[in-house]
This record gives C-alpha cells, structure tokens and sequence, in this order.
C-alpha cells in the first residue's frame, strides 16, 4: 500500500473545524488582553480601576509590558492559524515544508498550525 501523501477533504475539513475553534478563543483571549492594556491606560477611577491608582508607577509599567507581550503572542498565533487555514484551502495542510512528508495527525491535532514533523523540527532545532 502506497505512504499517504496528504489527508482528505474530510480530514481537512475536520482540522478546519478545529483550527476554527482554536481561532475564536485566541481572537478573544487577545480582545481581553487588549481591553486590559487600555484599562491600564485609562487611570479611571471606577472600582475596579482603583487598585491600578494605588500601585507604583514601575509595578504598572512591568504589567503592561506583560500584557502586550502576551498580546504579541497571541496576535502571532492567529496569524500562523489563520495560515494553516490557508494551507486547508491549498490542500497542503499537513505536508512537512522540510521534508514532504505528512504531520502525525496527532501533533496536528495537538499543534495545529505546525509545519514539520517532529524528526524534521528536531533535526531543525539541533542545528541552531
């Protein structure tokens, strides 16, 4: 029996489902950490606001630096989602970008916007 070489339309599909779902949590968890930053920028004195009034100026300047590294993080993992979704569209999801061969479905399943199978981004790794 010949190696598969790419995963069906049905299995594509079921990935997209996956990457969507993924896709909604992370836009909102982003959102959060976007509201949070203004928060901290806003200095209002609403209730919950007055905690951030009593802090000192250098424990805020950490915490937003924080939550924009975060939010960084999180920007950065929408968009490599958002490129697997582009690879569905291709039909070349799960197709290692170094060695052609097929992602696990497991590591798909556990990473999603993975490019390369494990033996590929551990031989990556090594080299650095």
């Amino acid at each position: 029996m010949a190696e598969k070489t790419r995963y069906s339309d049905e299995e594509l599909e079921e990935f997209r489902t996956l990457i969507n779902q993924k896709l909604e949590v992370a836009r909102q968890e982003l959102e959060l950490y976007r509201k949070q930053i203004l928060k901290k920028d806003d200095f209002s004195e609403g209730e919950e606001d007055h905690k951030f009034n009593s802090m000192e100026e250098g424990s805020l300047h950490t915490e937003k630096e924080y939550l924009n590294q975060m939010a960084s993080k999180q920007s950065t993992f929408i968009q490599n989602l958002e490129k697997a979704i582009v690879r569905i569209n291709n039909k070349t999801y799960g197709i290692c970008k170094d060695s052609g061969k097929l992602i696990s479905k497991e590591r798909l399943i556990a990473v999603p916007h993975a490019t390369q199978t494990i033996e590929a981004k551990n031989l990556r790794d090594s080299q650095k």
